[in-house]
């Protein structure tokens, strides 16, 4: 305990009753999280397979996971779950999948994955547009555990009544597919547990402490599955920030803190304020944007790190100058100062800003990389075999083997597939299960049959096998036999980019090799080692080389969790931070947040830039700078840009930094 401040401190040893730890940005709140798991399992006598701390990603998860292990020794660890909400769902929703009506290896669908489902149910009427909104409803309705009858019962418009029904068919025919969805993974468990006490009551016993971190990013599901799986003696300890809840958008409810306190009348606050990671002069204007906030908790972040460098704000004449700076300002501060590359962070409110800053970085030669960039697993190689994988352990999800029926090509046309879903409906039978019915010449001719026959009958071998001595065996004759490299070389444009694309179907092998592996040390097999692979991606998508050294880029909201010693922040302008939307929607309040969690990513310099003017839909309009730049302190702010200068002084300063880069990279060269 000896390097925890007196607040983490009183934060990791109460126990006496339900606990909430407020840790501001910096705060040190992992610490807290994992020196209290071992303090559970040291000093409480508490069992680690009967503690459960939850988080929100994996990365996060992963942390977490790496740090209890320095602090507990081998056998202490035994069984401690540290998972996000979502695996923590899909596990018991594996454990009671008979009580459920589910079958072993069920599929989960990913957001493309449903989004296809849909505009199938909307049979061709509609466009993506539509296709997406009803997704973003039944999300919503989900999240909310509003389930389809009662969603039909709210709905008022006509949009809404088609969403409703819609609703319906599609956890219908989810449910006929033996999948779930995202959503499912919170939502099943809930209703599960609502509807049989018994179920519950076990894995409350199970359950004798829990931990949620980011508690603020809860919706109303994650919060009642949380409520339901402390019960009445709720042990339990929840870190969160209302000031870095950014996620309204999809769900996301800070009012969950408060409600905590309405829940629970014995709930303790502890107050995180001392900061680990910012300069003072970079809390301060943190704490100051901030406060502009209505709060039910308030706090001020405070640190010992020094007061700091001014906070630069730099106004350029346009879009384009506003990139050319930042990314020259960078490139000096590299040479001048030997800063590595990845040292700089550059957030934008939106995607759409980085084009141009990356034509600057590229035009400079700054190395960089954007966060969020192509998922691996959204990568046509790797959705094509994660569909037969998904076959593989769930014979009834028709959905992917009408992905892979013709990867490679088999002849099997649309009329035939029509023809083979008639005979499957009839039979009630997946389409998997009636290629394998010998009856099935009657409905077709021998030559189809027989191409739908040897392909059931190929892939049930190789199901059989997944279930044998060496699954991963398996799979690799899986991917020889479908001669998958020669499908990709006629597919690409060229030779390389096949071998490259092969290259990430070898390396999802290798991740269900090391997925398989930690199924089996659990008593899973392959079907739970899929499920994992699914979830894994779904949750944090690929894992971001780190390492690298790269300048960072990013959308604030990914930025979330991070920190950087030098930020930059762009597009301080009204209708891009606040965004329009939230102009007009008087919402503004969850941009500050946002601009604070952007504010807080920095550790020893921050700075500013905006445009004056800006070309939007053809025409070039005047920007007004953000109201959150007023509402900084002034005196920490050092302007550039703002006075009108003569525009021979302004030449005259550019001149003088393009000759610092010469000198500097004369000097580099030299």
């Amino acid at each position: 305990m000896s390097r925890l401040n007196p607040r983490q401190q009183e934060a990791v040893q109460y126990i006496s009753g339900p606990l909430l730890v407020l840790a501001g940005a910096g705060s040190g709140k992992t610490s807290v999280i994992t020196r209290k798991i071992a303090y559970l399992v040291r000093d409480c006598g508490i069992q680690a397979r009967h503690i459960v701390a939850v988080t929100f990603t994996n990365k996060a998860a992963r942390e977490m996971k790496e740090r209890v292990g320095l602090l507990l020794r081998g056998s202490e660890a035994r069984g401690l779950t540290v998972s996000t909400f979502h695996n923590l769902g899909l596990n018991i929703i594996r454990k009671e999948h008979q009580r459920l009506g589910y079958k072993p290896g069920f599929s989960i669908f990913d957001q493309q994955d449903a989004k296809a489902l849909i505009s199938d149910l909307l049979q061709g009427e509609g466009d993506a547009e539509l296709a997406d909104s009803i997704q973003h409803c039944i999300s919503n309705w989900k999240n909310d555990l509003i389930l389809p009858e009662q969603a039909q019962l709210n709905a008022r418009t006509p949009d809404q009544q088609l969403a409703a029904t819609l609703y319906e068919h599609y956890q219908r025919t989810l449910k006929a597919y033996n999948a779930v969805d995202f959503d499912d993974l919170i939502l099943i468990p809930v209703m599960l547990f609502r509807n049989h006490p018994d179920v519950l009551e076990k894995w409350q016993f199970r359950i004798r402490y829990m931990l949620v971190d980011e508690y603020q990013d809860t919706n109303t599901s994650q919060y009642l599955l949380v409520q339901m799986l402390v019960g009445q003696q709720a042990r339990f300890t929840v870190v969160g920030d209302d000031d870095q809840s950014i996620y309204a958008w999809r769900g996301a409810r800070p009012e969950n803190l408060v409600q905590l306190k309405q829940d629970y009348p014995s709930l303790k606050v502890v107050m995180l304020e001392q900061n680990y990671r910012s300069t003072s002069r970079i809390l301060r204007a943190a704490n100051t944007l901030i406060a502009n906030n209505p709060h039910v908790f308030e706090k001020q972040l405070w640190s010992e790190l020094g007061y700091g460098d001014p906070i630069r704000v730099i106004r350029c004449r346009n879009e384009e100058a506003e990139a050319e700076r930042v990314a020259t300002d960078i490139q000096l501060q590299h040479l001048r100062h030997k800063r590595a590359w990845k040292d700089f962070a550059i957030l934008y409110r939106g995607n759409h800003q980085s084009r141009l800053i990356e034509m600057k970085l590229q035009h400079h030669q700054v190395p960089y990389h954007i966060s969020g960039g192509t998922s691996f697993f959204s990568r046509q190689e790797v959705k094509d075999i994660m569909a037969y994988l998904r076959l593989l352990v769930n014979p009834d999800d028709d959905n992917a083997l009408l992905r892979v029926i013709n990867v490679p090509r088999r002849e099997i046309g649309p009329a035939t597939l029509e023809k083979l879903s008639g005979f499957a409906d009839q039979r009630q039978l997946s389409l998997f299960r009636a290629c394998l019915e010998n009856d099935i010449e009657q409905q077709l001719d021998a030559r189809t049959s027989e191409r739908l026959q040897r392909f059931g009958q190929w892939l049930e071998g190789i199901r059989q096998r997944c279930y044998g001595d060496e699954p991963m065996l398996a799979l690799r004759d899986l991917v020889i036999d479908l001669d998958y490299e020669n499908w990709l070389r006629q597919n690409c444009s060229s030779d390389e980019i096949a071998a490259k694309r092969m290259g990430n179907v070898w390396f999802l092998i290798d991740a269900l090799k090391t997925s398989l592996e930690k199924a089996e040390e659990e008593d899973g097999n392959i079907e739970d080692a899929i499920s994992r692979l699914v979830l894994r991606d779904m949750l944090d998508r690929q894992e971001e080389e780190e390492d690298v050294d790269r300048v960072q880029l990013m959308t604030l909201h990914a930025s979330k969790g991070l920190e950087y010693p030098h930020v930059f922040i762009m597009g301080m302008e009204e209708e891009i931070l606040p965004h329009r939307s939230s102009i007009e929607a008087d919402s503004v309040e969850e941009e500050r947040r946002l601009t604070y969690v952007g504010i807080t990513r920095a550790r020893q310099t921050l700075t500013f830039s905006l445009a004056a003017r800006r070309r939007q839909f053809g025409e070039v309009i005047d920007c007004l700078p953000s109201r959150f730049l007023d509402e900084l302190p002034q005196e920490d702010l050092e302007w550039e840009g703002r006075d009108d200068a003569p525009p021979e002084q302004k030449q005259a300063r550019g001149r003088e930094a393009l000759a610092d880069i010469r000198s500097l990279l004369k000097r580099h060269d030299d």
